[in-house]
């Protein structure tokens, strides 16, 4: 088999939003008259040595033109490697069978599914070992399709439960190889924005007489984080266990949904002086606000979307590529407001009789939008990238990453925003505020 190519890294935004991440639970999928060749049901998966794979069908039917009798042994499902995949329709588009490719491994035909619903079988269960498609099998990642090789002349409906799982000490473990460290990585990660949380309250309750509406903001930001930490350390705990997050992916939604928002309200308010250097914010970044926050909702919603279904969905990917579209955007909207704060800034130092006290704050907000691009980038670009070109042993480096980043962005625009006396940022007299940008 062949090894995972580690290819030439183009950073651009094209590949970031073709990026997918690995996940393995039990999943049902159905496909409704479907005349597709090739369906991904599951994504890259990592197998040990002992990787398994069981498939449970059920609710076979088929159409066809003219009521022909079909050969069924042309409908299945195969596994293939991850450098094999972009192979399939081409060699589809030649009259290879995808089953019969090369790098492709068949598992289920349905001459199978169908003689057992003959003699009155509703489900057609099927379990197999890699290491019984795969010659001196040792690990690997796979993806699971369906292949439909009389397509488009026939066209198929069926339900499927998937399972795709490791045995290790005689227990089926339900999260891919990468994927083991990734419930001790969030609890770890769940521990550290706890204490984070406590010494930032601690902090704000202590210097109470300078602290500002937006620190307390701030210690919510913190610990809706610390709260998603948490319930993605039970997910991937629920999951390795039973396949299914068991209501946690419900909590991980809920503290998403809250973090995200306060996220996006905490860096604008913060990138344009609000409730420190003034009391109300501007037309212009009012505006942002009211973009950003509906959109970032409709990327939750994505979210939900997303972890409901599998790839075989029609519009999976249509999904997976606005959610990726939208976070990018809201990202890129949030550094508006603070891109005209330095201006005004700028202008200020320039023009009024307090150049000195406006120049320092001047390269004080330049620190953070220097922050705030570099955080957007690493997490949004370099992270994904870690994803896609380590490998898949190790894909659960890319998730300590972004943990990592995140805490020391927090930790770094704490510091430089704590509530104390001497703080720059806070240093300031009512003479020294910013007129307020009402222009649209």
């Amino acid at each position: 088999m062949l090894a995972r190519g580690s290819g030439v890294v183009v950073f651009s935004l094209a590949l970031c939003l073709a990026l997918r991440t690995c996940q393995g639970r039990i999943t049902d999928s159905s496909l409704e008259r479907d005349i597709r060749s090739t369906v991904l049901f599951v994504e890259p998966f990592g197998f040990s040595e002992n990787g398994h794979i069981d498939l449970a069908v059920s609710n076979f039917q088929e159409y066809h033109k003219n009521n022909a009798e079909v050969d069924l042994s042309q409908l299945g499902f195969f596994i293939t490697t991850s450098e094999a995949e972009a192979q399939l329709e081409v060699d589809f588009a030649a009259g290879t069978c995808s089953m019969d490719a090369e790098n492709t491994a068949r598992l289920l035909t349905f001459d199978k599914v169908f003689a057992e619903q003959q003699k009155g079988v509703s489900v057609t269960n099927y379990a197999s070992e890699l290491s019984e498609h795969v010659e001196k099998f040792s690990g690997g990642e796979f993806s699971l399709f369906f292949a439909n090789c009389l397509s488009p002349e026939t066209a198929v409906s069926f339900d499927v439960r998937v399972s795709l799982y490791n045995v290790k000490a005689g227990k089926s473990d339900y999260l891919s190889v990468g994927e083991d460290n990734l419930p001790t990585l969030y609890m770890v990660a769940f521990v550290l924005f706890t204490v984070a949380t406590a010494a930032w309250t601690s902090v704000v309750i202590r210097a109470r007489q300078n602290a500002h509406r937006i620190h307390y903001l701030m210690i919510a930001l913190v610990a809706c984080k610390a709260l998603t930490l948490l319930s993605q350390a039970g997910m991937y705990h629920l999951i390795r266990i039973t396949g299914h997050p068991d209501g946690w992916n419900i909590a991980y939604y809920i503290f998403t949904f809250m973090r995200g928002i306060l996220f996006f309200t905490v860096v604008v308010l913060v990138g344009t002086g609000w409730s420190y250097m003034k009391p109300l914010l501007a037309e212009k970044e009012k505006r942002i606000l009211m973009i950003v926050i509906p959109l970032q909702v409709l990327a939750e919603v994505a979210i939900v979307i997303l972890d409901e279904n599998t790839p075989a969905s029609r519009n999976w990917f249509t999904w997976r590529d606005m959610l990726h579209l939208v976070d990018i955007i809201c990202c890129c909207a949030i550094l508006f407001p603070i891109v005209w704060s330095i201006k005004h800034l700028r202008e200020a130092s320039q023009t009024d009789g307090k150049a000195a006290r406006n120049l320092a704050k001047l390269q004080l907000f330049q620190h953070f939008y220097v922050m705030v691009v570099v955080y957007i980038y690493f997490t949004r670009i370099v992270v994904y990238l870690l994803k896609s070109t380590m490998p898949y042993h190790l894909i659960w480096l890319s998730d300590a990453a972004d943990v990592l980043a995140t805490l020391v962005f927090y930790v770094a625009t704490a510091t430089k925003f704590r509530p104390h006396a001497e703080n720059p940022y806070f240093n300031l007299s009512q003479d020294d505020e910013l007129a307020e940008t009402a222009d649209p």
